[in-house]
């Protein structure tokens, strides 16, 4: 393995470790006080803050999804890929663990109960918890699992969408981690309720496979809904959207014939003074001449006067 390689992959199991332990621990840590804004601000500002923390060396994937969709787009070596994807289910896991021995400091805390963030659907959706003002559950069935099904594709494929275009070459350069982590945030805060938000299947293997029992039974929905999402969204974005021209924003381009333009008329300035000069040269030689001839003209007459 090469040294830029081993750099990649170690900055992709990096990634993906803050992004679970920041993420999941917001909901498990402080979800009672942050609520469900608090948690989608918590993902969506990792995932900004890393991509430019780690972008420059791995293009800060941290999700299989996208690390598949940039295979298919074919911006990216199957090698590189199935790499990606164990350091990035590496990076979830221990973040998970690590959260785990944090959430057993608190009194009266039950991974059973409290869980760490993992995703569900069905009686494990987010949603089945949910209350009434007398305490009793509202929806104890939760999303059904074509419905969660359904929300993770969607959400995936929209979330692919934003990264294609915020990473394309005619994109503006060093912005792409804002578009992205507002996605994230905009994702979360819609399908939090339906099934706590994957559309990354690392981060749902993590914690899946520390809670263990249904948790893990339904993990498998949140690796196959989110591929899927990712590789349509791959598919339009390669078939539709993509374009090859090496051009850059119109924007981008007119400080610059702004700049040529101001040059080209100081240069001019510049020619007219020279010649200005000029002149002014000629007209002083022109007056020394004339200055000359008289003087001539007087030491002639006053020869003449002495003879």
């Amino acid at each position: 393995m090469e040294g830029s390689d081993a750099r990649k992959y170690a900055a992709e199991m990096l990634g993906t470790f803050v992004l679970v332990f920041i993420g999941c621990g917001s909901a498990v840590l402080a979800g009672s006080k942050i609520g469900f804004l608090g948690i989608s601000l918590a993902f969506g500002l990792t995932v900004l803050a890393m991509v430019y923390a780690i972008g420059h060396i791995s293009g800060c994937h941290i999700n299989p999804a996208i690390s598949i969709a940039m295979l298919c787009a074919g911006k990216m070596k199957a090698k590189d890929t199935v790499m990606y994807i164990i350091v990035q289910c590496l990076g979830a896991v221990i973040a998970a663990l690590v959260l785990y021995s944090i959430a057993m400091g608190l009194d009266g805390y039950e991974l059973d109960v409290n869980g760490l963030g993992q995703n569900g659907f069905g009686e494990h959706s987010p949603a089945a918890t949910f209350t009434n003002a007398d305490g009793s559950l509202m929806n104890p069935d939760g999303y059904s699992m074509s419905a969660c099904f359904i929300c993770e594709v969607m959400m995936t494929f929209l979330f692919l969408m934003v990264i294609f275009g915020s990473t394309h070459k005619n994109a503006y350069n060093g912005f792409a981690g804002l578009p992205v982590g507002l996605a994230l945030v905009m994702i979360h805060l819609v399908s939090i309720p339906v099934t706590g938000t994957s559309v990354n299947p690392a981060r749902s293997l993590g914690p899946a496979l520390i809670v263990g029992g249904d948790a893990l039974n339904q993990v498998w929905l949140f690796w196959v809904a989110p591929i899927i999402g990712a590789v349509i969204a791959a598919g339009v974005w390669k078939g539709i959207f993509e374009d090859d021209t090496p051009t850059k924003p119109a924007k981008a381009e007119e400080p610059q014939k702004k700049v040529s333009k101001k040059v080209e008329e100081e240069d001019d300035e510049d020619l007219d003074e020279e010649d200005e000069d000029e002149e002014e040269d000629e007209e002083e030689e022109d007056e020394d001449d004339e200055d000359d001839d008289e003087d001539d003209e007087k030491e002639e007459k006053g020869g003449k006067g002495k003879k």
